[in-house]
């Protein structure tokens, strides 16, 4: 997919969240062969976790953008569907190096699949700012091959 097409892609059809919760604002690339997809996000003040008092989003919020990230991974893998829910399971050694995602700068957020066993998965995360890295997390999520009949079993 050339990255046209991935600028037209509706996140809404991407990922299992509506407006305002998707955050991330498009894909940039995607590389199913090498298990990897990059997004970017923006920071302004219409998004749903913008701090007025710090003129910016909390830090913390990075891990949401790692997983809407893994999402559109999900996506692709799921050949082009909306994947059945999905539930994050930690994150190890969340590494950041901000006070805030700051209003006004674009942030470039990158996934790659590093272990699967189609139902536990294990993601390389990190947020850029232009080139600088400046955070990183592996995140672990789980699907279950049955999501529906999972989520009666709860």
């Amino acid at each position: 997919m050339n990255m046209n097409d991935l600028q037209n892609i509706n996140l809404e059809n991407v990922l299992p969240h509506d407006r305002p919760m998707i955050l991330i604002d498009n894909i940039l690339e995607i590389n199913m062969t090498e298990k990897f997809v990059k997004t970017s996000v923006k920071i302004k003040e219409d998004k749903i976790f913008f701090d007025k008092e710090i003129n910016g989003i909390s830090p913390l919020v990075g891990i949401e953008f790692m997983a809407q990230t893994i999402g559109c991974f999900s996506y692709f893998k799921n050949n082009e569907q909306i994947p059945e829910i999905g539930f994050l399971l930690g994150t190890r050694l969340y590494e950041n190096k901000l006070e805030k995602f700051e209003n006004g700068k674009t942030y470039t957020v990158s996934a790659k699949e590093v272990y699967t066993d189609n139902e536990l998965v294990s993601f390389e995360c990190l947020i850029y700012n232009g080139v600088k890295e400046v955070a990183k997390a592996t995140v672990n999520a789980f699907q279950p091959a049955d999501a529906k009949a999972y989520l009666k079993e709860l």
